[in-house]
């Protein structure tokens, strides 16, 4: 903010001096193009320059003040000077917009938004195409697409681990941690299947309240296994998303979206659990991808997950299977859903990794906005503008949630075991701490 500078006055004196009053002693007058302009004095006023209670030009107390001399053409024009209280207000409110930009609109923070809104698009691609094949080709096989996921992920991920030696081998992890490998996969796929069998039993306004009991669970779980201690700032933007969520639900039931469930009580149970099994997923992907490497926890998620989907595929859902009419359509929705799923499962382990699984989750939340606005047009849904306003009020609580780190308050003797392997994810991580021991040894 550019303030302006005082008013340029001059000295009481120099006015008096510049005058033709009366009783001034001889002088040599100026030329003719540098000459005075004329004073207008009132009548009965003397010419001389008197101060009264410090006011310079005033005769009496009660004299009547005579007027100010035209300025000339080139004179500088007096300006008024700003007032002392406005101008810090201003000044105040100035540096504070400034800090707020430093500190809310950082590179760090817009690519961080980008990153979650992402993985947001993926996710709404697989909730468009699962409702495209529920409800245009009545095909309810949330297995059979988790499977499909889960095989991309074997094939790709689970593969590249066979062909490594050494500490990072596939064998070589599968003696030391498999039993933990398939509680995690355990996990992540019940988590899918109660989520997505959640919409047969409840209403639409109670899977998206009650699935944002996940984040809580999740802040919970990162503050007693990975040590992270949230400032007052962070909750203050978990409740600014989970009130953009309301207003989000709030839309829907003025546009009649919601729908009456079979069993409201058994579906709203199936999400809490989804949401809470969700959560230990995401905790167990920020530690293995941080610790460990992006590659280990892809690929023992595509062992693990493509052995226990296929499991329950055999034992729930070959009757719907076999109940299905194939054709390119329904074929290509197949493979778009599992794409968009393969690439959110390939794709949130390096935002995790820059963020945390909490911001990932806030992030995410705009992913049913987005699935509404192509509903727009594929489904025949009704707008409304509080879908803008919670989009709104979502992004502005994600923003105040990344513009302060959370802290790390690890012990001194943590039960964490001690990195054997880095992996291409965390080499950078290794060569900054190498260069810091040397830095401490030098010192």
């Amino acid at each position: 903010m550019i303030c302006r500078s005082p008013s340029r006055r001059g000295k009481p004196g120099d006015r008096a001096s510049g005058r033709a009053g009366a009783g001034a002693g001889p002088s040599r007058a100026p030329p003719a193009s540098q000459a005075p302009p004329p004073v207008f004095r009132a009548p009965g006023t003397s010419g001389g320059s008197g101060r009264i209670g410090g006011v310079p030009g005033s005769e009496t107390a009660g004299a009547p003040m005579e007027a100010a001399p035209p300025a000339g053409p080139g004179a500088p024009q007096p300006q008024p000077q700003p007032q002392p209280q406005a101008q810090g207000s201003a000044d105040w409110v100035a540096g504070l917009l400034r800090r707020l930009r430093g500190k809310l609109f950082t590179w760090n923070i817009l690519k961080t938004i980008a990153l979650g809104q992402i993985l947001s698009l993926c996710i709404c691609g697989t909730a468009i195409t699962s409702q495209y094949l529920a409800e245009k080709y009545e095909v309810n096989t949330p297995m059979l697409q988790s499977f499909i996921n889960y095989c991309l992920l074997f094939l790709v991920y689970t593969v590249m681990l066979a062909f490594q030696s050494g500490p990072d081998s596939l064998l070589h992890i599968l003696k030391r941690k498999w039993w933990k490998y398939i509680l995690l996969g355990l996990a992540d796929v019940e988590a899918n299947y109660l989520i997505v069998k959640a919409y047969q039993y409840t209403t639409l306004t109670s899977v998206q309240l009650l699935d944002c009991f996940g984040i809580p669970v999740l802040m919970a779980l990162s503050w007693f296994i990975l040590y992270a201690r949230y400032r007052v700032i962070h909750f203050v933007a978990v409740a600014i998303c989970l009130l953009g969520v309301g207003t989000m639900v709030g839309a829907d039931i003025l546009a009649r979206r919601d729908n009456s469930g079979s069993d409201v009580l058994m579906g709203d149970i199936f999400v809490l659990v989804g949401a809470s099994l969700y959560a230990i997923s995401n905790v167990c992907e920020e530690y293995i991808v941080k610790k460990l490497s992006r590659q280990e926890f892809l690929g023992m998620l595509g062992l693990f997950g493509t052995i226990i989907s296929g499991i329950q595929l055999l034992l729930m859902e070959y009757k719907d299977i076999a109940s299905i009419h194939w054709d390119w359509k329904i074929a290509l929705l197949f493979v778009a859903f599992a794409l968009c799923m393969f690439c959110l499962y390939s794709f949130m382990p390096l935002v995790i990794k820059v963020t945390s699984a909490t911001s990932v989750n806030l992030g995410i939340l705009t992913s049913d906005l987005y699935s509404l606005f192509f509903g727009l047009f594929l489904f025949g849904y009704t707008f409304s503008g509080l879908y803008i306003l919670s989009f709104a009020i979502i992004m502005v609580g994600f923003i105040l949630y990344c513009s302060t780190p959370t802290r790390t308050a690890e012990p001194a003797e943590s039960s964490v075991p001690p990195v054997t392997s880095i992996g291409i994810d965390n080499l950078g991580l290794k060569l900054e701490e190498n260069l810091q021991e040397t830095h401490s040894a030098f010192l």
